[in-house]
């Protein structure tokens, strides 16, 4: 039999539950599907929330050995990984569990099981065990999100190979670790290893780490980071792995690199995600997919096919899961009638590494590509007075500002704890605040928001904690 539904989600993660969610409480009937026991995706259950765990815990091990320098002396730790990675996943089973008591109070319908499009009104839903069961809605939600990268030339099979959900798994400490790409994922997933013993090799194919971030944010995680890891190659390539029970044999090749052949006890790929556009019977839709296998989608999220929507990684970069909260709202509403379309003028983007990098709306470096003319105001850190308390003064808090109007464009930040700061930014963005507005507003001392405030006083050539401020213009 056939079950009637007006909105169906395909996938549970970031975007599929908020999409589920809101159109329940609209008093939308919705069914939501997905392969995993509870909603979650990929973000809960092998990327965001593990990722930042074994962060906060890597956080931590860096915390006590650099205690040192404050006369402050802490033994050697001990590390249980088993009750690290029990940890880890509690934190996994606490969110997700919560996510499926949510459902279950929306009255959504929740099917555990990989979907199949019939046609632009209809799906199966196949349930492993139990018998496929066949959903007609007038609406449909795809949020199917993607999976890590793997090239054609390292697509070798071997638990000595690991991606990204390998990576999160922790269940070993090798003693040497090869990382191949330098974005934020392999310089993340670098950092829990390297903080927890592991001797860590990374290698990047551009000449920059976090390739398209501004490299003045980059200077200064790229600075720490190069004594964290072992290495960092820079416009190196990885041409062959050979693994074998004893380890891999990778071959390199870059300018840094004269011993092309060298051996790890494993090597990690972090080459980037691929969205999960592979859904069957999409193809036959009027649904539109693009050379790198993405979506097409109007404003409101509607696919070619009006029934079909589609949102999160499916629909395009960034592939964030704020975005993907975002533009499910949008979707939703949409369905429901309301005058609504996704244009955002700050999506914030966050590197959680040690230090953190973030940024929003316009950069410095999309200013020079788009030869726009925009004023920089910097405020280092080193004249925080809430930096130096916390040993860390190595951060920088930047404007970028329309010169004519003294408009906040974007807001770009590395330091500690950059990814909460970066909400003032996205506010002042979003709002057209100007440098004079943010002048204005009254920030607590001593603490890292200040820095905000002191790079608007940048700007206007009036800091009161470093002297006489440098403007740098570019287009």
């Amino acid at each position: 039999m056939t079950q009637p539904t007006h909105v169906a989600v395909v996938g549970a993660g970031p975007g599929g539950y908020t999409a589920a969610f809101l159109a329940a409480d609209l008093g939308m009937k919705v069914t939501l599907i997905d392969d995993a026991p509870n909603p979650g995706g990929v973000c809960l259950y092998r990327g965001c929330m593990p990722s930042k765990a074994l962060l906060h815990v890597a956080k931590v091990l860096t915390d006590a050995k650099e205690a040192h320098d404050w006369g402050v002396s802490f033994g050697e730790p001990d590390i249980d990984l088993e009750r690290l990675r029990g940890w880890k996943n509690g934190v996994v089973d606490k969110l997700t569990d919560g996510l499926g008591q949510l459902t279950r109070q929306r009255k959504v319908t929740y099917l555990q099981g990989r979907a199949r499009l019939i046609d632009s009104h209809s799906v199966a839903v196949d349930g492993g065990d139990e018998a496929t069961k066949d959903v007609s809605f007038d609406y449909a939600v795809l949020a199917t999100g993607s999976k890590p990268a793997r090239p054609s030339a390292l697509a070798v099979e071997h638990p000595r190979i690991l991606d990204s959900t390998d990576g999160l798994d922790l269940r070993s400490l090798p003693r040497r670790l090869l990382v191949v790409g330098g974005g934020y994922i392999g310089l993340e997933l670098s950092s829990v290893y390297a903080a927890l013993g592991t001797e860590v090799t990374l290698v990047e194919m551009t000449a920059s780490l976090l390739p398209g971030v501004d490299a003045d944010l980059v200077r200064v995680l790229a600075r720490r980071f190069g004594k964290v890891a072992k290495a960092v190659h820079l416009q190196t390539t990885v041409t062959e792995l050979q693994p074998d029970d004893g380890g891999v044999a990778v071959r390199l090749e870059g300018p840094q690199i004269d011993d092309p052949v060298q051996r790890f006890d494993q090597v990690l790929l972090a080459v980037g995600r691929v969205p999960n556009s592979d859904i069957p019977g999409l193809v036959d839709t009027k649904v539109s997919v693009d050379e790198r296998g993405f979506v097409t989608v109007d404003a409101q999220r509607r696919t070619g096919e009006p029934s079909l929507f589609a949102v999160g990684d499916l629909a395009g970069e960034p592939m964030l899961a704020h975005k993907a909260f975002y533009e499910a709202r949008v979707a939703v509403e949409a369905i429901a009638g309301q005058k609504v379309a996704f244009e955002p003028l700050a999506i914030p983007a966050v590197v959680f590494t040690d230090p953190e990098i973030a940024w929003c709306g316009l950069t410095e470096s999309q200013a020079k590509q788009e030869s726009r003319s925009v004023t920089i105001a910097r405020f280092p850190w080193g004249a925080s007075g809430r930096a130096l308390t916390l040993g860390r003064p190595e951060g920088i808090t930047k404007l970028v500002v329309d010169p004519e109007s003294k408009r906040i464009l974007g807001v770009g930040i590395v330091g500690i704890g950059a990814g909460e700061l970066i909400a003032e930014g996205v506010v002042a963005t979003e709002m057209g605040a100007t440098v004079g507005d943010l002048k204005q507003c009254i920030h607590p001392h001593p603490t890292l928001s200040e820095t905000l405030f002191e790079s608007a006083e940048a700007f206007l050539g009036l800091s009161t904690h470093i002297y006489k401020p440098k403007k740098t213009s570019t287009g």
